[in-house]
């Protein structure tokens, strides 16, 4: 593809004119890391949180990089430099122009608690449809033909748009994506080209990123502002506090606004019936009243399994078909996943909760249906904010009846400071550095009409201590534990 049809139209800050043989150059493809620059592509240089890309320009320049994107003053030997004032923005539509192709339908959700969920389970809506779809997020792809683990919420860019033109070329119509705060303020969805958008809700994270929350939701609310087109579905779950304000800013950007849940308009949520396994939801659409066995447990889940159905419903499966896919739904890897039981019927999650008011939500679901003790084991990550864990703290010991805090991954930070700034605020607590071990004695205390929940890890398949990353799941060490309580 020549540079003119990628970098032609749509970039006014662009001050290099895009003509003659600038503009006649091939482009083999695009990417933001030096290690990656093949012969023919272009290099966009990014300022990284640890790195700017300008400082690899010259390793580009030396692995056949053809031309140079950058910020205002770069320069390169013996390529042409094209200076923009966005570079993250120029990579993501550049890519998405290169790649060319993606499904029909995209959808992204955003908030902070149960992206991955609504991702997954508008996937498996339209699924049931008859819709050939595909999503993307926090576990990986799922699609047809693929079930790849990942770690990512939002790719980046290049690979984004070469994932989507994959999907599109082994036939999927229909794609959900998981829209990160990281992922909105760094322009990675832009190009993405969406028929709806989601809300879920808000809580503490990533404030070792964002100056304060409301940055944080200003970055989230890009997704209505800046990427969904006008007048296009956004589906907000009306009973979060801060769902009046995503509601205003979708409004404010021309959006056709529908809200979920007790409060909601478009899908309300009248009653909800909660057992171990199971919930049952009345919800009203119009003036059509369902009542929905949904196959998960915890509140939160039809929270988002509505969010889901709004979204699916809104890019155009029927409604009865979309209630009664909820009845069929299979619950994301490590939320509030059912790992086992105890030979007395205790029974045993992991979750992913690794944020206040996901730690919150997950022992508040549990306790409906739990008639002993509610037993948590959770530790808080190294590298991120540090204010959350004993906000972690006060919580696990306010709403759980046992107390095991532990390591999650530790990074490049002192585990037992980590532990101690979490048991700072949690006198309940039990320390057990070892997660391993520390699961082993959440197992071992069960008792008939207990619920252990093992949080923060969640479909995590490593645990990072310093420089490495280790073989460890939580869904195998509770299995472990279990079965060596029932030997």
């Amino acid at each position: 593809m020549k540079l003119r049809d990628i970098a032609g139209d749509g970039f006014p800050e662009l001050n290099t004119q895009i003509d003659g043989a600038v503009g006649d150059l091939e482009i083999t493809g695009i990417c933001a890391d030096s290690r990656q620059v093949a012969p023919g592509m272009a290099f966009v240089a990014v300022a990284g949180t640890k790195a700017d890309g300008a400082s690899f320009i010259a390793d580009a320049v030396s692995r056949g990089a053809s031309v140079i994107v950058a910020g205002p003053g770069a320069t390169a030997n013996g390529v042409p430099v094209l200076r923009v004032s966005e570079p993250r923005r120029f990579l993501a539509i550049a890519a998405s122009r290169f790649s060319g192709r993606q499904p029909e339908t995209m959808v992204a959700v955003t908030g902070t608690a149960g992206k991955t969920s609504v991702a997954s389970f508008t996937r498996q809506i339209w699924a049931f449809a008859g819709h050939p779809a595909a999503m993307i997020g926090t576990t990986g792809v799922v699609s047809p033909t693929r079930n790849d683990y990942g770690s990512l919420t939002t790719p980046d860019p290049a690979s984004l748009h070469a994932l989507l033109a994959e999907l599109a070329d082994e036939g999927v119509t229909h794609a959900a994506m998981e829209a990160s705060s990281h992922g909105l303020d760094q322009f990675r969805l832009d190009g993405v080209k969406l028929a709806a958008a989601a809300f879920t809700n808000l809580g503490r994270d990533h404030m070792d990123y964002h100056p304060t929350v409301e940055d944080y939701m200003a970055a989230k609310m890009r997704l209505f502002k800046d990427l969904l087109p006008k007048g296009a579905p956004a589906v907000i779950f009306a009973d979060d506090a801060w769902s009046e304000q995503a509601i205003a800013a979708a409004r404010a950007a021309g959006q056709d606004v529908r809200t979920v849940g007790r409060k909601g308009d478009f899908l309300k949520l009248k009653r909800v019936e909660h057992f171990r396994h199971k919930q049952i939801a009345e919800v009203h659409v119009d003036d059509e009243i369902f009542e929905i066995h949904i196959p998960l447990a915890g509140d939160f889940q039809v929270a988002n399994a509505l969010v889901a159905a709004g979204l699916a419903i809104s890019t155009g499966v029927a409604v009865p078909v979309a209630m009664a896919a909820l009845e069929k739904l299979v619950g994301a890897s490590g939320r509030l996943e059912l790992v086992g039981h105890t030979h007395d019927g205790a029974l045993a999650y992991v979750d992913y909760a690794h944020k206040p008011d996901a730690l919150e939500n997950v022992l508040n679901s549990v306790r409906p249906f739990t008639t002993g003790r509610v037993i948590v084991v959770f530790g808080c990550g190294g590298d991120r904010d540090r204010g959350k864990r004993p906000i972690m703290g006060e919580i696990a010991c306010r709403l759980a009846d046992v107390v095991v805090v532990t390591d999650d991954n530790p990074r490049s930070e002192d585990p037992a400071t980590i532990r101690a700034e979490i048991m700072a605020a949690a006198a309940c607590a039990t320390e057990v550095g070892d997660r391993a071990e520390a699961i082993r004695k959440g197992v071992g205390m069960l008792k008939s009409g207990d619920t252990l929940i093992v949080a923060g890890k969640g479909h995590e398949e490593g645990q990072t201590i310093g420089g490495v990353t280790l073989p460890f799941s939580d869904h195998a060490e509770l299995r472990k534990a279990l079965e060596e309580l029932k030997s």
